[in-house]
């Protein structure tokens, strides 16, 4: 049995890189449990794994006293002097009591010892392995699904797809190849957990540098996103290069590469707008399609009024408020949208308010000096009773 262990230990620490050293302080603490269980003993033990012929001694140990109350615990100082006259109080002493059949229990427990530390190794593996791809996106086959998650095999390991995380109406088969981004990735008592994602907004950008070069390279930037998973999304994106037109570069030749990634997210609409540093132009094209004639800012606050030509209203505002709604999240920016007719009349409103307000104002001012009383000259009255 020693040599069976050494050579497994040995192949152990070659085949899975888990130290050997590791490995024997494991299975020394349990094999002491595991005396103690079999055994019915309580007192301190010891066991000791000779390395070199691996052979197992287990001690009991036991500390100097002038009076014994428990053999199993204490040994007196009459008869540590007899094993070493330089034994003094206090000290502790080592008594082999290595039963004749523990080498069954020995391996037994090194058995259950050296496969528990596999299974650590390789969940230390697994998640050191999944943890590079976290932010990442991979591509799965979907294997099973219950009320909580749809299981993606990932090859090592079998992530989780979470309702939340899922396109809505798209299908999951059985089979079905589909890329995924991994959202979060833990170390949990029961192995590596992965969680991945179809809705995540950063999969639309993976997958724009999967498909687009430039982007990969950085010579073309992905700003910002703003998505509605199996719907739409807008997509900001500027160059490094003045010669590069971000746009025309991420939508490809006959749009073949914004295809690609639209066939990849089931038929999702993909809006690809340049960023601009000065945020009315950004905004105009964050609302494409729909043409903007002026952005007005709110002083001291990240909002604005966006007005378009009255046949434009419904197409800057979209479906269900949709592209409104994305334009803003995109831009970062809260957009009040009004038709070209809308804001005249409430230019005509205010310009009418104001004639009308300065008008009560004026009236207030002559009604004023209307009613003003005059104060009596005294000093006149006076001066006329005296001449009477």
């Amino acid at each position: 049995m020693s040599k069976e262990m050494l050579s497994a230990l040995e192949a152990l620490e070659q085949e899975k890189g888990i130290s050997k050293d590791i490995v024997i302080e494991a299975l020394e603490a349990a094999l002491v449990s595991a005396y103690k269980r079999h055994y019915g003993q309580a007192q301190n033990v010891e066991v000791e794994f000779e390395q070199k012929k691996g052979n197992i001694h287990v001690y009991a140990v036991k500390e100097v006293t002038e009076e014994v109350m428990d053999s199993q615990l204490e040994v007196s100082l009459k008869e540590a002097l007899t094993i070493n006259p330089a034994y003094e109080l206090g000290d502790t002493i080592r008594f082999e009591v290595t039963p004749k059949d523990f080498g069954r229990i020995a391996a037994q427990t090194a058995k259950q010892v050296i496969l528990q530390r596999v299974r650590e190794a390789e969940r230390t593996i697994i998640y050191n392995e999944f943890s590079e791809y976290e932010n990442d996106i991979m591509t799965g086959i979907v294997e099973r699904q219950d009320r909580r998650y749809i299981y993606v095999n990932l090859g090592k390991i079998e992530a989780v797809l979470s309702r939340q995380d899922q396109i809505p109406n798209e299908v999951y088969q059985p089979h079905d190849r589909i890329k995924v981004y991994v959202s979060k990735v833990e170390n949990t008592s029961k192995g590596p957990q992965v969680f991945v994602s179809r809705s995540h907004p950063d999969l639309l950008k993976r997958l724009f540098e999967q498909e687009i070069p430039e982007v990969y390279d950085g010579i073309v930037e992905i700003v910002s996103i703003a998505r509605e998973a199996g719907d739409r999304a807008k997509v900001a994106v500027r160059s490094i290069d003045p010669n590069v037109d971000p746009v025309g570069t991420c939508v490809g030749p006959k749009g073949q590469r914004v295809q690609a990634i639209v066939n990849e997210l089931k038929g999702e609409n993909m809006d690809i707008v340049e960023w601009n540093e000065d945020p009315a132009i950004f905004i105009a094209n964050a609302l494409n399609p729909a043409e903007v004639q002026e952005v007005i800012f709110s002083e001291g606050e990240r909002s604005c009024t966006v007005v378009v030509p009255d046949y434009q209203l419904s197409l800057a505002i979209g479906k269900r408020g949709q592209n409104a709604r994305l334009a803003a999240k995109l831009t970062n920016y809260k957009i009040d949208i009004k038709s070209e007719s809308d804001m005249l009349q409430q230019k005509e409103e205010a310009e009418t308010e104001a004639v009308v307000s300065e008008e009560i104002v004026n009236d207030e001012v002559v009604s004023a000096a209307e009613v003003t009383p005059v104060e009596p000259d005294l000093d006149n009255e006076l001066a006329e009773q005296d001449e009477r």
